[in-house]
């Protein structure tokens, strides 16, 4: 059953408002028939789409006493969370703990030093899992310090897109979208907005994955090797698909040149896999989203455009 947060979250001891991000129609790939759209979630507080997922999660968590300004927050991130996690509470005066694996992108690492983050570098090669292992030990190690968000089992992280980002596509789309496709990472963002968007009309769900267990796709899991986030559901997803890092790559080249916007490399799989939803159908409207922008990958920015 689905709580309803309420408006009053969105202020709630001075947490910023989030959501109501802007749809763009991606002309380059789009035809007078068949039509994709993004949403532009880089238009938030922390600049991606884990805004939503961080801002449901606190405000639960500060309505049942599970986090005070005497409670830290803690959790593994593969940076964006981690970020508005940061954002968020920097309102507030509270400082988070985070793991995050040492081959996080340098400009993440750096905004998460300036706002004050303790952050806690782990193992490279076991990645987000291996942050999340780690972040169970500290919490086990002392409980009355922290408050263990948990963001790849807490039930407020998709239901923080269900309640927010389906309806605003639903709004948006005037109720036309007839596709979802979404990169799994914490699964929070194609759970919730697949969910909801069933229950609003006839939408086919495509779920992404990376191709390989070593793959770009930073935030993206290869689910058949990694540990599966409890609150994923297998069998939302209509159709599967795998993307390649360098087609991804590319993409982000294309999408600067024709439509003038430096998007990360999740975004553009992201598109990739539109594209490919695109290819099967003769009409429609596919909606997906991109998480930010190139802003937080420079070496990715600098193997792709030379500078």
């Amino acid at each position: 059953m689905i709580t309803q947060l309420g408006h009053n979250t969105k202020t709630l001891l001075g947490l910023p408002i989030i959501g109501n991000t802007p749809l763009l129609l991606i002309k380059s790939l789009s035809t007078d028939r068949v039509r994709i759209w993004a949403k532009a979630e880089w238009e938030q507080p922390g600049g991606s789409v884990k805004a939503r997922a961080a801002h449901a999660i606190i405000s639960a968590a500060i309505k049942t006493g599970q986090l005070n300004r005497n409670i830290s927050l803690l959790d593994a991130s593969s940076g964006n969370t981690a970020i508005a996690y940061a954002t968020l509470l920097h309102n507030l005066g509270w400082i988070p703990t985070i793991c995050l694996p040492s081959n996080a992108s340098s400009e993440r690492k750096a905004l998460l030093t300036a706002l004050g983050v303790k952050l806690i570098l782990t193992s490279p090669l076991e990645g987000t899992d291996g942050a999340q292992e780690v972040a169970k030990e500290i919490y086990a190690s002392n409980p009355g310090a922290y408050f263990y968000a948990d963001q790849y089992s807490n039930e407020a992280n998709w239901k923080a897109h269900y309640l927010t980002t389906a309806q605003e596509i639903w709004r948006q789309t005037n109720g036309q979208i007839t596709h979802f496709v979404a990169g799994l990472g914490t699964t929070g963002t194609f759970t919730g907005t697949g969910r909801r968007l069933k229950e609003l009309g006839d939408v086919k769900l495509i779920a992404l994955q990376p191709n390989s267990p070593l793959h770009g796709l930073e935030g993206w899991k290869h689910l058949n090797t990694a540990h599966t986030p409890a609150i994923y559901d297998p069998h939302l997803a209509d159709v599967n698909l795998e993307i390649d890092s360098d087609q991804a790559f590319k993409m982000i080249r294309f999408i600067a040149d024709h439509e003038g916007l430096y998007i990360s490399p999740s975004g553009a799989a992201n598109l990739i896999g539109a594209i490919e939803v695109a290819s099967g159908i003769s009409d429609g409207d596919i909606v997906t989203t991109i998480a930010d922008t190139l802003e937080r990958y420079k070496e990715v920015h600098k193997e792709i455009f030379g500078i």
